[in-house]
């Protein structure tokens, strides 16, 4: 059995330092390959207008972008420093004409019914203050007919490999966050549970060893 859920922030990363620090752990995630843009991708995700929840320093949307064609890249950041990194990282990408970064938390998405062809989000669910109004707001700004994904982290990863990630996070200092990140993540019971009654109901949830995946069309 795990652990109680343990809430982390629900305001973002805040801070210059620790935005920065981030961001270098991000980067080495990419460099690794251990980032979900393709699985993104494969889920059938690949073209339109696409809403990024929580895309921190950006690199997971920049990477989609850079792999698909004509598409383009709204992403939906409660954290005015990490928008400012988003953003630097487009331009570094050279993808600013396609990527565009906004404030606001995810319970109240700015933007109209049916305006997205696709709605994602990478390793911010378990930081949602209230994940089933997100859930709705999600599927309110999604086109009918278009694709949702989202992957986090499960609470109830074996132990040694939670111990690995521990050892290959880098830089040392992100280890905290990712202890506490992994505490307040939800099971995949927790989650089937947490999208009944909302616009997600229908969707998806596949485990693998380290992490949850749902998957949906409207």
């Amino acid at each position: 059995m795990s652990k109680p859920r343990v809430k982390e922030t629900d305001q973002g990363i805040q801070g210059e330092l620790l935005v920065e620090t981030y961001n270098q752990f991000q980067k080495g995630m990419r460099d690794k390959g251990w980032i979900e843009t393709d699985a993104i991708i494969q889920s059938g995700i690949r073209a339109g207008h696409a809403l990024e929840l929580g895309p921190g320093p950006g690199y997971v949307g920049l990477e989609w972008l850079k792999k698909t064609q004509a598409t383009s890249l709204t992403g939906l950041d409660i954290s005015p420093d990490m928008i400012v990194m988003a953003e630097r990282n487009a331009g570094i990408y050279g993808l600013e004409e396609r990527a565009e970064y906004v404030q606001s938390n995810g319970s109240q998405i700015p933007f109209g019914k049916a305006h997205f062809e696709a709605v994602f989000s990478n390793g911010s669910l378990h930081e949602w203050e209230q994940p089933r109004s997100i859930f709705n707001e999600m599927y309110r700004v999604l086109k009918p007919g278009g694709r949702i994904f989202i992957s986090d982290l499960k609470r109830d990863m074996p132990v040694f490999l939670r111990w690995f990630l521990w050892l290959t996070c880098r830089p040392r200092e992100i280890r905290p966050g990712l202890g506490t990140s992994i505490e307040a993540a939800y099971t995949r019971k927790e989650l089937m549970e947490l999208i009944q009654g909302t616009g997600l109901a229908g969707c998806k949830i596949t485990a693998n060893p380290i992490g949850l995946t749902l998957i949906g069309v409207k």
